[in-house]
């Protein structure tokens, strides 16, 4: 849903303030609005960021997860400014810290995040498979994972040279990630969020 008329900067946006909790994306200087998503959608992204925190953990990297917390500036063409705010983002630890004192963006000439999950709703699923696709292709983010309650799928895409390659999960088929190979996670148990 396309909230303003009127295109914003990206410096507006972030001073933007309509007196609501409303969290939004910035889409080519629209405003687009955040919805809440289902108790499932909340309870797979709460999910996703549990694992990756307790795997970096048990791992002992120098990252960190965040759940819905940090925007991504997007190289979307065209002269308006695009932020994505991805429901799961993994990035380095002392990115995280460089962020404390300043709007929790990433920038196009910073370091991109090491991974990001979003959960489809659906009215977000071309945006899921094909913008975002595109634009986190762009920015070098190592994979992107899209987790579709409604098509009942995981699907993960790993760049490779440029470009994501794709690989679906369904059911019991356990995922199978470059970042986090050591996963035991079937596409049921992220679709449950459980």
């Amino acid at each position: 849903m396309v909230i303003a008329t009127e295109k914003l900067t990206f410096a507006e946006y972030l001073q933007y303030d309509d007196g609501t909790n409303t969290r939004y994306e910035l889409v080519e200087g629209e405003l687009i609005a955040m919805s809440v998503g289902t108790g499932r959608h909340g309870a797979i992204a709460e999910f996703m960021n549990d694992c990756f925190k307790a795997e970096v953990s048990r791992q002992g990297l120098p990252w960190t997860s965040k759940d819905m917390r940090i925007g991504v500036r997007s190289p979307r063409g065209g002269r308006w400014d695009t932020s994505r705010i991805p429901d799961v983002t993994l990035l380095p630890l002392e990115q995280w810290q460089d962020l404390a004192n300043r709007e929790a963006v990433i920038e196009l000439d910073e370091a991109p995040p090491i991974l990001v999950v979003e959960v489809v709703s659906p009215s977000t699923q071309t945006t899921d498979y094909r913008h975002k696709r595109s634009e986190y292709a762009v920015l070098g983010i190592q994979e992107y994972w899209v987790v579709d309650p409604v098509g009942e799928r995981v699907t993960i895409f790993t760049l490779v040279s440029g470009f994501y390659d794709e690989a679906v999960f369904q059911g019991e088929e356990e995922i199978q990630s470059v970042i986090f190979p050591e996963f035991q996670l079937t596409a049921n148990q992220i679709l449950s969020g459980r």
